[in-house]
């Protein structure tokens, strides 16, 4: 499909991160970068398309999502002193070992030693908060509401990710007619929303949304909060190995409280987090980012602000020789979410909030990719670790 007119060559990244999600028939693209940049794009789908409408909805997204975002410069606040050489094949590698197994899309199982590999890691973070921050812990509920969402502004902003939870509607009509279905065929029921009169619930697509309903309404002193959980995410054909998943663990850390509090906090855990993959021999670089909104002539500037103002850093680990993972980010949200959900300061004066997400699997795979399968080859604090939990 020719495009109109070419989109610029720097937006050639935006455009291979949303292109899976333009239509579902989509299993696989190519993009044609010339002199004047991107001017065609090839898609592959599974099933026959009307060609018309698919290219109807490709140029939606490029004219009305990518065509008029600004590009702005990169910044990089830290690089490992480690040189990166990730080993080839290590996902294969746990999958023919049994450590990973596949049980669906974006979705695996874990064996013990991944598991303590991804404790031990969760638990270093951990202390960091507590001890370094006073980080209080709390457990939060995996079913998070669609309304929190909504005030948090991450229906508007990401869509495209948004995993809805619902029921069988409560009443005795309703159960009959689903379990004669269900008994009557061989496929058994074949659309059960059909049945189904619930949307009040989303899984959570991170952790810190529940802290924000936590305290909505509420005065609160400064201080932090953690929380480790399951978020889930749709990622379509975006998903890879243990890079990207659609169920995946988070440790989440929260600051609220005076803006010079909830800066001073996630500078600190930041060059704290820096110390710890310096300490276990990992490479790696921390740099200015941007979320992945579904962008439009609203969401677009939020983009730009993130970066102009430094409002999120990600730290980025290499997995292979030229693919790299970001397993953290560390976040400014100024009074976005104080003023959505009314969180206020005890001392009267405005609250801000920041946050801290790592994800788990990732970090260990990334940690796996650089120091190979083998404990024998890892930093020893992670390698008497492993040995202890085999006892």
């Amino acid at each position: 499909m020719t495009l109109d007119e070419a989109l610029p060559a720097e937006r050639e990244q935006d455009l291979r991160s949303r292109v899976f999600f333009v239509d579902e028939a989509i299993n696989d693209f190519s993009l044609s970068v010339g002199d004047e940049g991107i001017n065609e794009v090839t898609l592959m789908t599974g099933t026959p398309v009307d060609e018309s409408e698919l290219g109807r909805k490709l140029r939606r997204l490029v004219e009305g999502q990518l065509r008029d975002m600004r590009t702005v410069p990169a910044g990089q606040v830290w690089r490992s002193s480690h040189p990166a050489h990730p080993r080839p094949d290590v996902f294969e590698d746990l999958v023919e070992s049994g450590a990973v197994a596949e049980l669906g899309e974006g979705q695996f199982c874990l064996d013990q030693s991944f598991l303590t590999l991804m404790d031990y890691l969760d638990g270093r973070l951990r202390e960091i908060v507590r001890r370094r921050l006073h980080g209080r812990e709390y457990r939060y509920p995996t079913l998070l509401s669609v309304d929190t969402l909504r005030r948090a502004g991450y229906l508007s902003s990401f869509p495209q990710f948004l995993m809805f939870v619902t029921r069988l509607h409560g009443d005795v009509d309703t159960y009959s007619a689903f379990l004669n279905e269900e008994r009557g065929s061989a496929d058994g029921v074949r659309d059960p929303l059909r049945f189904c009169d619930n949307s009040d619930y989303c899984l959570p697509p991170t952790m810190c949304f529940h802290t924000y309903h936590q305290w909505s309404g509420k005065a609160v002193p400064s201080m932090v909060v953690t929380a480790r959980g399951k978020s889930f995410r749709f990622e379509s054909r975006y998903r890879r190995s243990l890079e990207r998943l659609w169920d995946f663990t988070i440790r989440e850390v929260v600051f609220l409280g005076d803006r010079d509090h909830v800066l001073s906090c996630r500078e600190t855990l930041m060059n704290t987090v820096f110390e710890l993959l310096t300490e276990l021999g990992m490479a790696g670089t921390c740099e200015l980012a941007n979320d992945l909104f579904f962008s439009d002539s609203e969401t677009s500037p939020q983009t730009i602000s993130q970066r102009m103002l430094a409002l999120k850093y990600e730290l980025r680990l290499p997995v292979a020789p030229d693919r790299t993972v970001a397993a953290g980010s560390f976040n400014f949200h100024e009074r976005l979410f104080t003023d959505s959900f009314d969180i206020r300061h005890v001392d009267g004066i405005p609250a801000y909030t920041g946050c801290a997400g790592f994800g788990l699997e990732r970090l260990a795979y990334a940690f796996l990719c650089q120091h190979g399968v083998t404990p024998k080859g890892w930093p020893p604090p992670v390698r008497e670790h492993h040995e202890r939990a085999r006892v």
